[in-house]
């Protein structure tokens, strides 16, 4: 956060950013000075900022058009240093009468935080970030999770430390992942609205230290056909008055009966959210079984296949309990994926679901017959159905509001449109550095 005592002459650049529907990172900035027109009014978007898609082309819809005008705002003591005299703050969206706007991304995280609270209960989210650095390592000298591609990478690596720390970013750690070239780094769980700004800036710095590297950073789910996708894999635990919500119980694996209910609501509303959580034209590329994706709808302990991870409470465990939502992948709007989760466990445990039959074992190698006696299904993979059932669920009106919904469809849509049937090679090479920041 920004010092009491910071001085002008060491800002000269203020950065502002919200994550649009395609989870792209847009924003506008000012010089130092200027910074009071940031916080207010605000800075004027135009509502058609809501339905950019990924080749930039605007999905118009009757809501958002050429008509009307926004504001961005950021708040002054949310600043982030950047280095070299450029900082950056998150921005939501408001109205002209100083309104927080339906549309924004953050407001709809923090009313499901709101919402949880008035229910009595507090979430944490933890945030894993996958990349591919490209330019960097030969595919030689590579080797899954290697201490030497790590030390190959080692300037890289320690002056993306040195940003995070001048920025007061907390990384809980960073590997060299599976794929070639591939890193990732965990954040430092924290509260949601919180953890999402925390997970942008980690991108910046990502993509800006790479850049100062001479190297490049891809988000995407999918930068090459035959390497290895990229998630963006969420943690979250609950506490009502302080006690962990998903450990303590005796229910399977120390779940209380509430923790039961709240693995039992995600599992029930995930195929209604994967327009939300892995919808690009490249998420179906990983959303396979096999590749660690989740890509089947079911719960268990430490099971990497199932969509719904249950990472339990042990000695092993510093953080505590939690759920793993794994089918979550880099083009997805960060603060909508965290809504979504939030309110899909929120209305579990409103509810009292009861919780499905653990899967202990990956659903690929279950017959057919028995997938179906344990209610395990694969998830919705393609956009049409995926928008089908997000249009058609109670529970997405409620955590979105219509004016999400019908910007977010807009822009799927189009980018289903405009990229399917492509050879896929051609739409990773596309969008490859979409996503970076």
């Amino acid at each position: 956060m920004i010092p009491a005592n910071i001085t002008s002459h060491e800002r000269d650049l203020v950065l502002g950013s919200i994550i649009d529907m395609a989870g792209v990172a847009r924003g506008k900035a000012v010089p130092a000075g200027r910074l009071d027109a940031f916080t207010d009014p605000g800075l004027g978007a135009s509502p058609s900022w809501n339905v950019f898609c990924l080749d930039d082309a605007i999905a118009f819809t009757p809501k958002f058009s050429a008509t009307g005008d926004l504001r961005l705002r950021i708040d002054a003591s949310e600043q982030r240093n950047l280095g070299d005299g450029t900082w950056w703050a998150p921005a939501s969206i408001y109205d002209q009468q100083g309104n927080p706007a339906p549309v924004c991304s953050r407001r709809a995280l923090g009313s499901m935080v709101d919402e949880l609270r008035t229910d009595g209960l507090e979430a944490v989210v933890g945030h894993e970030i996958e990349f591919t650095l490209f330019d960097a390592v030969p595919a030689e000298e590579w080797a899954a999770y290697g201490l030497g591609a790590a030390q190959t990478l080692e300037a890289f690596i320690k002056d993306l430390l040195a940003a995070a720390a001048r920025a007061d970013l907390a990384i809980d750690q960073l590997h060299t992942e599976y794929g070639h070239n591939q890193l990732e780094i965990s954040l430092a769980p924290a509260a949601p609205v919180e953890a999402v700004d925390a997970m942008v800036l980690a991108r910046i710095l990502i993509s800006r230290t790479a850049r100062l590297h001479r190297l490049r950073a891809s988000f995407s789910p999918f930068p090459e056909k035959d390497g290895a996708g990229n998630g963006a894999h969420q943690h979250v635990s609950f506490t009502r008055t302080g006690r962990p919500v998903l450990s303590g119980g005796d229910g399977p694996n120390g779940l209380t009966a509430e923790g039961a209910a709240a693995i039992a609501g995600l599992v029930a509303s995930l195929p209604d959210f994967m327009a939300v959580l892995a919808s690009s034209p490249l998420s179906h590329l990983r959303l396979q079984p096999g590749l660690w994706s989740g890509a089947y709808c079911c719960w268990g302990l430490e099971n990497r296949e199932a969509a719904v991870r249950f990472c339990a409470a042990t000695p092993g465990n510093p953080n505590g309990a939690n759920v793993e939502i794994k089918v979550v992948d880099p083009s997805a709007n960060p603060y909508l994926s965290s809504a979504v989760t939030l309110g899909m466990a929120g209305a579990g445990m409103r509810a009292g679901l009861p919780l499905p039959a653990e899967v202990s074992v990956d659903p690929a190698g279950l017959s057919e017959q028995d997938r179906r006696a344990a209610g395990v299904r694969l998830l919705p993979s393609a956009v049409p159905e995926m928008l089908k059932r997000l249009q058609a669920a109670p529970l997405a009106q409620h955590i979105l509001g219509e004016d999400i919904i019908e910007a977010l469809t807009a822009v799927k849509s189009h980018d289903h449109s405009r990229f399917d049937g492509l050879p896929a090679e051609a739409v990773a090479a596309q969008l490859r550095y979409r996503w970076t920041i």
